[in-house]
Order: C-alpha cells, then sequence, then structure tokens
C-alpha cells in the first residue's frame, strides 16, 4: 500500500505532532528520573496518552540514575517483559513485577 503524498502544510503539522511527542516523553523520563512521578503514574499516562505509550519500556528504566542499558535489560528480563516492549504493551503482570522491582 503506497503513501499519499503529504503537502507542506501537513508534514510541518506531522513535524509538529511529532516534536510535541518528543517533548512530551523526555520531560515524563526526566520527572520519573527525579522522583516526581511514580511508575504506576508513568503507566496510567501510557493507557491515555498515545505519545506516552510510545514510549519503550527499557528507555524508562534507563532515565534512573546509575542505570544503564545492560542492567535495564536485566531489570525487564526478570519481570518477563521483552526488550522492545512499549508502555502501552506491557502487561498488568509485568506492570506489577516492574513495579515491585523498582519500588517506585
Amino acid at each position: 500500500m503506497a503513501l499519499r503524498e503529504l503537502s507542506v502544510e501537513e508534514r510541518a503539522e506531522a513535524r509538529q505532532k511529532a516534536l510535541r511527542a518528543r517533548q512530551q516523553r523526555a520531560e515524563l523520563k526526566s520527572d520519573f528520573a527525579a522522583g516526581r512521578v511514580s511508575l504506576q503514574e508513568v503507566f496510567a499516562r501510557a493507557d491515555e496518552d498515545p505519545a506516552v505509550g510510545r514510549l519503550r519500556t527499557v528507555d524508562l528504566i534507563q532515565a534512573l540514575p546509575g542505570v544503564g542499558e545492560i542492567r535495564a535489560r536485566r531489570v525487564m528480563e526478570v519481570c518477563g517483559i521483552s526488550p522492545v516492549r512499549r508502555l502501552r504493551g506491557v502487561g498488568r503482570r509485568q506492570r506489577e513485577a516492574l513495579i515491585a522491582y523498582i519500588g517506585r
């Protein structure tokens, strides 16, 4: 299926929408790392907001101080979460396991 060509205005609008989504995800990761937002709140936002729901789970965990790629992947493995899973796709039991593991 071929995508239709976008006009200049449509392309600019799509670019702005993508920018707002990236900024929103970056702000959420910053708030989570600083402890201003709990993991339960992050999952609640992911269920409501498609931009937050598209955030990769490993990226959120890596936002925590002292957590790098290796440790984040290990946490996800312990909780039974695929390394490519996005927040919106994390199941109820996986969410509970991650919240219990991280303790936030």
